[in-house]
């Protein structure tokens, strides 16, 4: 096991970064006797799962390929293996081996191998157009290629938590965004929506994120880091233009949580089945008005509860027949405790653009969904 297990690693470490998947299979035929494979990316929208070698794409969503990248196990159909390509969290796809070896102990190798393969996707992709072209349906705007840019991920997953966004209109979004990232047992996460349409909205959003990011890394305080956030924007555009932002910090040994609502997205939390808007005290948002001060909240969240967070896009949707509305939101999102982050999202939004019909959404929509698992 151990010696396979390596010879994969050295192929897929010397690999260029353009040709993973045609390495992968050649050397999955010589070492486990494998006579196919193939490598199936989730699109942006969350949709479809799309061959990188060209084909058509997955979108039924009880199909092998999604039931095993919407529970994160293998799944054999027929004379077919599927496993997750899965990194710390981040859902890159499936790897579709075949015949699927009898033996559950070979199988777990693969297991093994699909995991090294997202670590490999996410280091070539700095390298390489190819993933970022063959994970979408159709053409990006301008505006959604940067927003994309700018993610650290859609999903992650570690022992105290678990974490998951996504955008829509997902090949078109400008203004909305999110942000994370953890260090010293602090996980920052921060949901902007900036003002304006198009490449200009984007560009707004993208000066916000790098500011927090730099203010964040200089390790100074929440309260300061939004400050700093703040002065950024309005140096830049005079109050003209603003940013709505929700900026938070968990404390990873205990598990308070600490907010600051920039004119922020709603947050809702779901504890013991009830769901409940978080009282935010509201604030200014980024770069308003000069010299703007900020005052951070804490909270004690609980093993197993969800934070839920949605841009106004999302209750404010209309179609015909009304607004998506608070009642929907709020029946939606305690429908969601059963599903892992991602689901949950990609479900909200899905059930959005359902309620539209064949209209589209006027204003962009992000969704993150945070579980609390509790300190180790």
């Amino acid at each position: 096991m151990i010696e396979r297990l390596i010879t994969v690693r050295r192929i897929l470490t010397g690999s260029a970064a353009d040709a993973l998947p045609e390495r992968l299979g050649e050397t999955l035929a010589k070492e486990y006797a494998l006579t196919g494979t193939e490598v199936l990316l989730v699109d942006y929208r969350l949709a479809a799962l799309l061959p990188v070698s060209g084909g058509e794409p997955v979108t039924g969503a009880g199909e092998p390929p999604w039931h095993c990248f919407d529970h994160q196990s293998e799944v054999i159909d027929g004379t077919d293996l599927y496993l997750p390509v899965t990194a710390r969290g981040e859902r890159i796809g499936v790897l579709c081996c075949s015949p699927a070896p009898h033996d559950i102990d070979v199988r777990g190798e693969l297991a093994e191998v699909a995991t090294l393969l997202a670590h490999e996707l996410q280091a070539a992709a700095a390298g390489s157009d190819r993933y970022r072209i063959a994970a979408r349906t159709r053409r990006l705007t301008l505006a959604a290629e940067m927003q994309w840019e700018l993610l650290p991920g859609r999903s992650r997953s570690r022992p105290t938590y678990s974490l998951a966004g996504q955008l829509e209109p997902s090949y078109s979004v400008h203004g909305d965004s999110f942000d994370w990232a953890e260090h010293e047992d602090r996980l920052y996460l921060s949901v902007l929506n900036g003002m304006g349409e198009g490449v200009s909205a984007s560009m707004l959003t993208a000066l916000a994120t790098y500011a927090l990011r730099n203010a964040r890394r200089a390790g100074i305080p929440l309260a300061d880091q939004t400050a700093l956030a703040d002065q950024a924007l309005f140096a830049e555009y005079r109050g003209a233009r603003h940013v709505s932002a929700l900026m938070l910090e968990v404390n990873l040994a205990d598990g308070e949580l600490t907010v600051i609502d920039a004119g922020s997205p709603r947050m809702l939390l779901l504890r013991d089945g009830t769901v409940d808007d978080l009282a935010l005290e509201a604030q200014f948002p980024l770069g308003m008005f000069e010299g703007s001060d900020y005052v951070a909240q804490t909270f004690p969240l609980r093993p197993a509860d969800r934070l839920v967070i949605v841009s106004d896009g999302v209750a404010d949707a209309a179609a015909a027949a009304g607004r998506y509305g608070d009642a929907a939101l709020m029946r939606f999102v305690r429908r969601t405790q059963v599903m892992a982050p991602l689901q949950a999202v990609r479900s909200l939004l899905g059930d959005l653009r359902s309620f539209l019909g064949s209209g589209e959404i006027d204003d962009d929509a992000v969704a993150v969904c945070l579980d609390w698992t509790g300190a180790v």
